[in-house]
């Protein structure tokens, strides 16, 4: 991954076991608007292909939700606050 970020399911919890961890980060979906998020990938999923796995998934979805991860590659996040730091920079500028 060299940009943006996934959510994986880990299915077996051994995830970290299976990536590069020098390259990514892995985090819990604890935030609410990302786990919805999540949910309606999995729904529109469901919708365009039937997958009887994904219904299943949604079916115990507080379950499912424990499983997945955000997989966030640490040059992409190092990027990210950097730009959160120069735009927060020239907002302090712009105001004195």
């Amino acid at each position: 991954m060299s940009g943006g970020f996934a959510y994986v399911l880990d299915v077996d919890g051994r995830f970290a076991e299976r990536c590069n961890m020098g390259m990514v980060e892995l985090f819990k979906l604890d935030d609410p608007d990302e786990a919805a998020e999540v949910k309606q990938l999995v729904q529109r999923h469901v919708q365009l292909t039937g997958s009887e796995l994904a219904e299943g998934l949604l079916g115990d979805w507080n379950n499912t939700l424990a499983r997945f991860v955000k997989v966030f590659p640490s040059e992409y996040r190092r990027v990210l606050e950097e730009t959160e730091k120069e735009k927060s920079g020239a907002a302090a500028q712009a105001s004195a």
